[in-house]
């Protein structure tokens, strides 16, 4: 139970991310992807509850930095690179939390 209700959780978050899709849709789509990444990790048991945990958390993060960026109607460019930043970091540790061999649940 407490899964599906964190699934849908994460499908909300990334949907939510759709709002920030027209002024920044490389970021939205690279988000998007992102998300489906946790979500498979999850199903599969390659992540644990913590890691799980972090890594949501850090899609949040990312959510709130657009949020803030779009919030004066124009994304610059310093903005979006931090955004892109933020993201490749994110992209990493998707992949490092998904590859360890740590016990699953």
């Amino acid at each position: 139970m407490k899964t599906k209700l964190f699934l849908f959780g994460l499908f909300f978050m990334a949907s939510s991310a759709g709002l920030f899709a027209q002024s920044t849709p490389v970021v939205y789509k690279r988000q998007k992807k992102q998300s489906k990444r946790i979500v498979h990790g999850v199903k599969n048991g390659e992540l644990t509850k913590g890691e799980t945990k972090q890594l949501v958390g850090q899609q949040v993060h990312i959510n709130r930095t657009k949020g803030r960026a779009k919030a004066d109607g124009n994304v610059t460019r310093n903005e979006r690179r931090e955004i892109r930043r933020k993201q490749r970091r994110a992209n990493v540790n998707i992949y490092h939390k998904k590859h360890n061999q740590k016990q699953r649940w």
